[in-house]
């Protein structure tokens, strides 16, 4: 075990121990009187002092020492009872420590360093001993340090806590790193110096982990251009996996909401732990690995054994149980896995406590034995009490859909009226000819005779065994009479129809003759999917085509319609009847090809990123050549998006997509890496990227399905084509035999782990592109340079973010949209923009609860919805920090004018439509210049608060005394002008005995008060109801020009006013306390 680092003297030691080994800075020891010859008269004496004393001062047999060659004194780090025990931490000192210790320079920093360490590594084992909860005082105590130490806000949740290193260059600072809901944060001290560091997790570009000479093993995070190191940590594993999740959680809740919505067990980040993290990621491989739906999570895991009919052996391996599934999956690698829904079982026996066995029976006279299973007797009542639940709903549903191929509904498409489809349109298009004998059918035959056997051994349906066997049918290829069932029974969406009966037709129905902008784009495409086939060269075709891809963009409206579903959906119902042709789209958008079918494509870009990673391993001679691997991933999208059937003929595409639904996307990677290895020559003598796209286009244009029974008016490659290209042809079973042999070792697991690893990098690229359009808009409007505008941008989405954070319903998270504008994807409502902005302007006048605020933020919103944009947000800015006298005067003057009714608009917006955009386009083209004449005359009142805001903005300033001076004497100056001038007025208008004075004032007044439309109502109200003396108030006003006459006159204020001020510093300033002012709230 380690121990708490104890000073040590050796002078008298010598005696007592025996070196065993040692080192340049450690060494391990052994008592005298253990272990091998006993140590003679001395080993005696000593064993037998040790065996004579208590208990409690037993010295452990073995012992490990740490010291530096200048220093005479040793400090104990690790004790063991037996030498395999302090071997173990031996070892772990000679891979983890030892390369380290080679970059300090002195003695002291080393020895530090270790005492650190080993101390880190002693409450690690305390802390990882006792589980979170059952611990609560340790935790307690390490949330108060995370608290001290970082200053967040208090709604921050601390998740979990370890002792690690972190590399500060090439010196590690041994520390603690608490990772929270929203950051990853490290903190150490040690010889005074203090390291803290605070990343949010939605400002990671990379997180992995990475090995190298000095570093055995760590975590690699790359955040704002910086590379970080953590390393040394006692359960690394664990602590990846925790900050993975955490990132994920992060990137899919602020950037990728279509997807967030879909985790409802995430929800809400206050309730987020490490237990729930855990238990998120063991669910989701577990709905992974088994294609279950959404709603699936595990609920208990048992270790068992499994009675394999068709091997007659018992494999080895663990049954996985949720709420509708019980499942099975082999770990002694014979890849044998089992699906059985509950709905399908009838009864569960138990057999004699001995064996520890039960049978789980299900429809079709079938039974599977499961043995030696530790808590039998507890799983068998789960399932029990499970199927009784689900029985009575699931058990009809499933007869019903059974039953359900005569039933149809009747449907208005267009000019005619259709029904919803119950057979495959390659059925109704090309029926099988039984009595046909040429060489293509009977190798039909012969597949489906041996699938028959293969279901005859391994069952037929839901709860068919799955095995190698079965995956060496598939790449042979599917019979065309079994594929609509297989790829049903493969992708999981057998269990989605069944559980769902009739969801389908009211889908239907519902969304018969809607119209948006999804229904305009499939109408747009309808006549471009598979247009050479000819079940799509009629109504039947095409009516069931639009009535599926209607039906899903009303499922799913997030995603809606995007360009490749149709092609998808076009191949989906050649050989499904029309209702599974849409559960296997839903499979397929929502499950297998996560985030594909949206606006930014992002699935497809992360698959394209895994794509060229395995390039890289796998293909070193095409890097070589081409070390930009960009290429391929813009000629890879269509085979990703499209499960190559969009380059490869219908009747070789199907095959790739018979192997998709079976082993999901690493099927399309094998074959995208066959493709390429096969073209491997004429890909390194290429000489430009056209040459290369040709090389490829020419090869599946070569690929054939030489047993396809379809006849040439179904086929898509012509016999001319063919002809031209014999010496060049491939067969696509050879094609994908091949790719499984050559790249079958890939695991799905690593595929999935590289999925998370490259999904913050092509995240965190189309946030950064998106920034680079925003700043190349804005520049042309402001004065500040690139560098300022991109640390600008920065404060302004992290302060979107920071409202987000802490809550699920903010209304800058509910208006975040993706697919408008890049100025109008983050935007702030007034309590961001308010906390925000007194950060960052110059005079330090605004506080974030005042009303002044209130006033800016009207002023900033030009289009009046609530919200701020970067754009708007930044040329505020600019007047105040780089405008001319006059500009900031007039900002401030603009301030003080009345608001209207603008107020009641500050409760945000929906969704704008395209053509409001265009409208507002239009009008900023069109908009003229603000002259200073144009600016409305302020009353008294608002006169007497723009004095108010200008002592305000002097307040603290080394002149401030000469600058209030200044300002009463502009202020008096005003007066009496306007005094004067109210007084000449009145003296050149004629005398009108006939009205009494108050209202002749009423009428100067009402005149005076009409130049400026906003005050009319003030004006009317206070003219019915005052008289005299007050009625003269309001007479007075102020011209802009006459305040910016008056104020040009005091040299203090417009020397004040034209100090320049220091971007750079107060941009630094705001990031740091950014944080900060939101924990002080």
């Amino acid at each position: 075990m380690w121990l708490q680092p104890d000073e040590i003297l050796l002078k008298n030691a010598f005696k007592l121990w025996v070196t065993e080994e040692d080192n340049e800075y450690f060494v391990l020891q052994r008592r005298r009187g253990y272990g091998e010859g006993g140590g003679g008269l001395t080993g005696l004496l000593v064993g037998t002092l040790d065996t004579v004393l208590d208990s409690t001062s037993k010295v452990a047999p073995y012992r490990i020492l740490h010291h530096t060659p200048d220093s005479q004194v040793y400090w104990t780090i690790a004790c063991g009872v037996t030498k395999e025990e302090i071997v173990q931490h031996w070892d772990w000192l000679q891979q983890n420590i030892m390369r380290t210790l080679s970059v300090f320079d002195s003695s002291e920093d080393i020895t530090s360093f270790v005492q650190g360490k080993i101390r880190g590594l002693i409450a690690e084992e305390g802390k990882s001993s006792l589980v979170l909860e059952e611990d609560p005082e340790k935790f307690r105590e390490a949330l108060l340090r995370f608290e001290k130490w970082f200053e967040l806000p208090p709604k921050e949740k601390l998740v979990t806590y370890y002792s690690c290193s972190y590399w500060r260059g090439k010196v590690p600072c041994q520390g603690w790193l608490y990772l929270s809901t929203n950051f990853l944060c490290f903190y150490s001290y040690l010889l005074g110096a203090e390291v803290k560091l605070i990343i949010s997790w939605d400002e990671i570009w990379r997180l992995e982990k990475t090995s190298n000479v000095i570093l055995t093993e760590s975590i690699h995070v790359l955040a704002h251009g910086e590379d970080h190191y953590f390393s040394m940590l006692m359960h690394l594993n664990e602590t990846f996996v925790i900050m993975e999740q955490l990132a994920d959680y992060s990137i899919k809740r602020l950037f990728d909401k279509e997807a967030f919505q879909r985790e409802p067990a995430l929800s809400d980040p206050m309730q987020i732990t490490k237990r729930g993290l855990e238990a998120h990621a063991k669910s989701e491989q577990f709905r992974t690995f088994f294609r279950l739906p959404k709603e699936e999570n595990l609920l208990e895991v048992h270790e068992s054994f499994l009675w394999v009919p068709f091997s007659h052996f018992n494999t080895l391996g663990k049954i996985c149980l949720s709420e509708n599934y019980l499942c099975f999956a082999s770990q002694d690698g014979s890849q044998c896995h089992v699906i059985i829904p509950m709905r399908e079982v009838i009864n569960v026996e138990k057999s004699d406590s001995s064996s520890r066995a039960l049978t789980v029976c299900v429809r079709g006279k079938k039974a599977l034995r499961f043995a030696e299973v530790r808590d039998y007797q507890r799983l068998a009542n789960t399932i029990r009490s499970k199927c009784g639940i689900s029985a009575s709903p699931q058990h009809s549903a499933s007869s019903e859909v059974t039953h359900m191929p005569d039933v149809t509904l009747m449907v208005g498409q267009k000019d005619s009226s259709k029904a919803v489809s119950t057979e495959a349109l390659m059925t109704v298009f090309h029926p099988q000819d039984v009595e046909n004998l040429d060489p293509k059918m009977l190798k039909e035959k012969m597949k489906e005779q041996s699938w028959n056997i293969h279901f005859s051994e391994y069952g037929r349906g839901t709860s068919m065994f799955f095995t190698r066997k079965t995956r060496d049918l598939i790449v042979r290829g599917v019979p065309e009479a079994l594929r609509g069932e297989l790829w049903m029974l493969f992708s999981g969406a057998v269990n989605d129809m069944a559980t769902h009966p009739g969801y389908y037709t009211d889908l239907v129905e519902q969304s018969l003759g809607t119209s948006t902008l999804a229904t305009d784009e499939i109408e747009r495409d309808l006549h471009r999917s598979l247009p050479e086939h000819p079940a799509f060269q009629s109504d039947t075709g095409i009516s069931a085509l639009r009535r599926v891809l209607t039906a899903y963009a009303y499922r799913n409206p997030k995603i809606g319609y995007c360009q490749a579903m149709n092609i998808l959906t076009s191949v989906l119902l050649l050989y499904a009847k029309e209702e599974e042709a849409f559960w296997l789209l839903v499979a397929v958008c929502e499950r297998m090809l996560p985030d594909y079918f949206n606006r930014r494509i992002i699935g497809a870009l992360v698959d394209q990123a895994v794509f060229e990673d395995l390039i890289r391993e796998n293909l070193p001679q095409l890097v070589e050549h081409m070390t930009d691997l960009s290429f391929f991933s813009s000629v890879s999208l269509s085979w990703f998006l499209t499960l190559f059937i969009s380059v490869l003929p219908i009747e070789s595409a199907v095959n790739v997509v018979d192997c998709f639904f079976y082993d999901g996307i690493k099927a399309i990677l094998q074959l995208g890496l066959a493709v390429l290895d096969y073209n491997m020559e004429a890909l390194i003598s290429c000489h430009d990227d056209a040459e290369a796209v040709t090389i490829l286009n020419k090869f599946f244009d070569s690929v054939t399905n030489k047993d396809s029974p379809l006849p040439p008016t179904v086929q898509q490659a012509s016999m001319s084509n063919n002809d031209k290209a014999s010496h060049f042809n491939v067969d696509i079973s050879e094609l994908i035999k091949e790719a499984y042999e050559k790249y079958g070792n890939i695991r799905s697991e690593e595929v999935e782990s590289s999925r998370k690893r490259n999904k913050l990098h092509v995240i965190q690229t189309l946030e950064d592109t998106t920034k680079q359009n925003v700043i190349r808009v804005v520049t042309q409007e402001v004065r500040f340079s690139a560098s300022h505008l991109d640390r600008l941008y920065n404060l302004f989405k992290r302060q979107h973010f920071l409202c987000c954070y802490w809550t699920m319903k903010s209304p800058a998270l509910l208006h975040h949209d993706p697919s408008l504008a890049y100025l109008e994807q983050y935007q702030l409502g007034f309590q961001q923009f308010s906390m925000l902005f007194s950060l960052l302007e110059p005079w330090a006048f605004c506080n974030p609860k005042s009303t002044l605020s209130l006033w800016i933020f009207r002023l900033i919103d030009e289009n009046q919805d609530g919200l701020v944009n970067f754009k708007e947000f930044c040329c505020a800015l600019d007047t105040l920090y780089s405008g001319s006298f006059t500009n900031k005067l007039k900002f401030l003057f603009k301030l003080h004018l009345p608001p209207g009714d603008l107020r009641t608009k500050l409760t945000g917006r929906g969704k704008v439509d395209l053509q409001a955009y265009l409208k507002q386009w239009q009008n900023e083209i069109l908009k003229k210049e603000e002259t200073i004449k144009d600016l409305p005359r302020i009353n008294q009142t608002q006169f007497i608060q723009f004095s108010k805001t200008l002592y305000n903005i002097f307040h603290g300033d080394p002149e401030e005394e000469s600058l209030y001076q200044a300002v009463a004497h502009v202020t008096s100056l005003l007066l009496r002008m306007e005094e004067v001038g109210r007084r000449l007025h009145e003296s050149s208008s004629p005398p009108e005995s006939t009205k009494p004075a108050n209202t002749a004032a009423a009428e100067s007044s009402t005149q005076e008060a009409s130049t400026t439309p906003e005050n009319s109502d003030t004006s009317s109200s206070f003219n019915s109801q005052d008289a005299g003396p007050d009625l003269t108030e309001l007479d007075w006003s102020f011209s802009f020009e006459q305040v910016l006459a008056s104020l040009l006159n005091e040299p203090t204020i417009v020397r004040f006013f034209e100090r320049p001020v220091d971007i750079q510093t107060k941009l630094g300033q705001a990031r740091v306390a950014q944080l900060k002012l939101k924990a002080n709230k």
